[in-house]
């Protein structure tokens, strides 16, 4: 009769699950029972891990919740399908989760950074971000906008108290207008899973954003540049395992890592040919969809109201939540109100402008 040897009981479930990672991850992934920990130290969960703790944080936000009437691209689109803010998250954080998978890093510190990685972004999309980057002093990026929500401004002004590595990797996400999928391109986040939500992110919109581009009859799939489409796919879901799979082959030697392996500089990348096919794609979506005649009028008409919000807050500051005034930070009012407008979603934001500008006689009910 065959016998099964029962290990020793860890105390908690967290702790299995932690040596669950010691013994199934890569030794370059990040470590739950290595984290460099909170910001305020508490007592740890009994049953969840340090990032799945962070994770169960991000979901039960309200800043999360709003990402659903948050623009992605297109400004109040009609229409059931298009994406918002939330569907992109969301779509995000699949890639990468499996890639992470694949090469035995920790999903759930990936999962937890996707997540949060666009909880400051503003209503109306990138047209939000450079109305605030002009108007706000020091400039405006929704990526420490992000961490600002997570560190200050979220559950009454206490944050949500979230690890460092998630933090950083919500810091470190952001993209330069050239260098679409490459993790060492301006900020590298200090893990390889922060570096993959980075590339993860890159995968998802530029993807995404060409599937609502041909809904919009904005583009036609024929008019995307054959070169790119020749070595990436003809469909959404091509494309996408193309990028992914690419990621994944190259970037095998982290999966396959033995105990002795040393970090040191390693980073994510991809092949020089899916990259610079990548790239490409994106140029061609900066020059036919992002800066598409309709999509700049909508723009500017998104600028305009942003900054009719802005300019009103900061002549009246008695009008911004008392949350935000009585916080006893020190901030500067043209901070508080850059910190209501970016939290608001795109029809609250219509909404507190006809408020603002239109008659209520005028206004619907």
């Amino acid at each position: 009769m065959r016998t099964k040897t029962v290990a020793a009981t860890p105390a908690t479930v967290r702790q299995w699950l932690e040596a669950e990672e010691l013994r199934r991850l890569s030794p370059l992934a990040a470590f739950a029972a290595h984290s460099r920990g909170r910001a305020v130290p508490e007592a740890e969960s009994e049953v969840r891990t340090c990032f799945q703790r962070d994770r169960d944080r991000v979901i039960h936000s309200k800043s999360f919740r709003r990402l659903k009437h948050k623009t992605q691209v297109f400004i109040a689109p009609v229409g059931d399908h298009y994406r918002t803010r939330l569907t992109h998250t969301l779509e995000v954080a699949q890639i990468g989760r499996t890639i992470a998978r694949a090469l035995r890093l920790n999903e759930d510190l990936v999962e937890a950074i996707t997540l949060a990685h666009d909880v400051g972004h503003t209503p109306f999309g990138h047209s939000g971000e450079h109305a605030l980057d002009r108007l706000l002093p020091g400039g405006f990026r929704h990526n420490l906008q992000s961490l600002r929500v997570v560190e200050v401004l979220e559950k009454g002004g206490r944050g949500l108290n979230l690890t460092a590595e998630v933090r950083d990797g919500i810091r470190g996400h952001s993209k330069p207008r050239a260098g679409l999928l490459e993790p060492t391109a301006w900020q590298v986040p200090g893990t390889l899973e922060g570096q993959l939500v980075k590339l993860a992110d890159g995968i998802a919109y530029i993807n995404h954003d060409i599937d609502d581009a041909v809904r919009a009859r904005m583009l036609r799939p024929e008019d995307l540049p054959a070169g790119a489409i020749k070595v990436l796919g003809n469909s959404h879901a091509e494309r996408i395992n193309t990028l992914v799979m690419d990621v994944v082959q190259h970037n095998w030697w982290i999966a396959t890592a033995g105990e002795t392996t040393v970090a040191g500089e390693a980073a994510l990348g991809m092949s020089e040919r899916v990259l610079a096919a990548a790239n490409e794609l994106r140029d061609f979506m900066f020059e036919h969809v992002y800066h598409h005649a309709i999509n700049e009028r909508e723009r500017e008409k998104a600028e305009r109201l942003v900054t009719a919000l802005f300019e009103h807050f900061t002549r009246h500051p008695e009008q911004l939540p008392d949350e935000l005034r009585e916080s006893g930070r020190g901030d500067s009012v043209e901070q508080m109100a850059t910190d209501y407008i970016a939290g608001m979603t795109d029809r609250f934001a219509i909404r507190c402008f006809l408020a603002l500008n239109v008659p209520k006689e005028f206004l619907e009910p």
